[in-house]
């Protein structure tokens, strides 16, 4: 049974930045959409980012656009998102989901979820 899990959330001051990581275990990533998805308290769940299966084309919400990266390095089975001048509105629990041979689009449906990580920004 595969698996996804993420790590490198945290609390950072405004303007600091954090690496989220999303690993796999049971699959390779290499032939999944990844998507980066937040849901803050009160509010929807936001898709921030997503890379495709193939050619990895890539795409970011315009919120974190200019901010936000996600590499993909399928030798160590992981995507990640790198976060940069971070805002106290991106606190929120960040998502990662996998989505088989599927191109860059975040959907609604997904193969795996991890468990969340949670984003503090304050000062």
């Amino acid at each position: 049974q595969g698996q996804l899990v993420e790590s490198g959330g945290g609390l950072v001051q405004p303007g600091g930045s954090l690496r989220l990581s999303c690993a796999a275990s049971g699959f390779s990533l290499a032939y999944y959409e990844i998507g980066w998805f937040r849901q803050a308290p009160g509010k929807e769940r936001e898709g921030v980012s997503c890379i495709g299966s193939s050619a990895g084309s890539t795409y970011y919400a315009d919120s974190v656009n200019g901010r936000f990266t996600i590499p993909r390095d399928n030798a160590k089975n992981t995507v990640y998102l790198q976060m940069n001048s971070l805002k106290p509105e991106d606190t929120a629990v960040y998502y990662c989901a996998a989505d088989y041979l599927n191109p860059c689009d975040l959907g609604d449906e997904y193969d795996y979820w991890g468990q969340g990580t949670q984003v503090t920004v304050s000062s």
